[in-house]
C-alpha cells in the first residue's frame, strides 16, 4: 500500500449474533482506506448500524475482528480522540446552550478553558452556527440541532467520523444543505468518514465508495467506486453520470433481493 492508501478500518471475517439469535452480520469483510468517504447502503435491518457501532467500540463481533488504524476500537476510544460518532438523533443536553453542548466532550480532556472555547466556536462557525452560541436546543430547528451534533463530533478533531443516518429525519432541502456542508468539512479536515444510509441518491452524492449490503444476515453484496469529481454541487444530481451510479447501486440492491427470494 502507498501512504495514500493506508488502511483506516478493517472488518475481517466479522459476524455478529445477538442474544436473541438474530444474525446481524455474517462473514463481513471490508477494508476502508484513510481519507475515503464510504457509505454503507442497504435495507433496514441489514447490519449497517451494527457495523458502525463495532467500529466505535460500542459492541464486539461474535467472531472475526474489527480494527481501526491498526488497533482495537476499544483501545482507541480509551486513549485517543481519533473516533467521533454522530447518531440519527442529535442527542443534545436540553439544559446546556449550543456552545456548552459542543464543549462537553472537550471538558473530559485536559487543556485550557480558553483553548476549548476557541475550538468549540471554530467548529460552530464551520457548521454555520456562530450566531447561536447562547441558544438552547429547544430554540433550534431539527437541522440546526444536527449541526450542533456534528460540531460536537468535530471538536475533538477526529481522524474517523462515524455517521448513522444523521439526516434521515430532516426535510429534503435541509438534508441537501447539510450534505453539502458535510462534504466541505470532510475535504477541509481530511477525515475518513463512514456514513450509514438506505438512500441511494444520498450514498452516490456523498461517497467516494459505496459498500452495498444484503438483507439480514448482513453481507457485503458489492462495492461501488463512485468516480465523480469533487467538489460536488447539487446540480450534479441531474448529470447522466450521477444517474448511472444511482442505477448501478439500485440494481445491486434489487439483484440481491431477487436472489434471496428464489432461494
Amino acid at each position: 500500500m502507498t501512504i495514500e492508501q493506508k488502511q483506516a478500518v478493517y472488518f475481517q471475517h466479522v459476524s455478529k449474533v445477538y442474544n436473541t439469535g438474530t444474525v446481524a452480520l455474517h462473514h463481513f469483510d471490508f477494508p476502508v482506506k484513510e481519507g475515503e468517504f464510504v457509505s454503507f447502503l442497504g435495507p433496514s435491518g441489514c447490519g449497517k448500524s451494527t457495523a458502525l457501532r463495532m467500529v466505535a467500540g460500542l459492541g464486539s463481533p461474535t467472531s472475526g475482528e474489527v480494527s481501526v488504524f491498526g488497533r482495537p476500537p476499544e483501545e482507541l476510544i480509551k486513549y485517543t480522540n481519533d473516533i467521533a460518532f454522530v447518531f440519527q438523533d442529535a442527542n443534545l443536553l436540553p439544559w446546556r446552550s449550543v456552545l456548552d453542548n459542543v464543549l462537553l466532550p472537550l471538558e473530559l480532556r485536559g487543556g485550557s478553558k480558553k483553548e476549548k472555547r476557541e475550538t468549540a466556536k471554530r467548529v460552530l462557525e464551520m457548521v454555520g452556527l456562530k450566531d447561536h452560541l447562547s441558544s438552547y436546543p429547544r430554540q433550534l430547528s431539527g437541522g440546526m440541532r444536527m449541526r450542533v451534533s456534528i460540531a460536537r463530533a468535530l471538536a475533538a478533531k477526529p481522524k474517523l467520523l462515524l455517521m448513522d443516518e444523521p439526516f434521515a429525519a430532516l426535510d429534503e432541502i435541509t438534508r441537501q444543505t447539510l450534505q453539502m456542508e458535510l462534504l466541505d468539512i470532510w475535504k477541509r479536515e481530511k477525515m475518513t468518514v463512514l456514513f450509514v444510509t438506505h438512500n441511494v441518491y444520498e450514498a452516490v452524492f456523498l461517497s467516494s465508495k459505496i459498500a452495498v449490503m444484503s438483507a439480514r444476515p448482513g453481507r457485503l453484496s458489492s462495492v461501488i467506486d463512485v468516480n465523480l469529481p469533487y467538489p460536488r454541487e447539487l446540480s450534479m444530481r441531474t448529470d447522466p453520470a450521477f444517474s448511472k451510479y444511482v442505477e448501478i447501486a439500485s440494481a445491486s440492491l434489487e439483484s440481491h433481493e431477487s436472489r434471496k427470494e428464489t432461494v
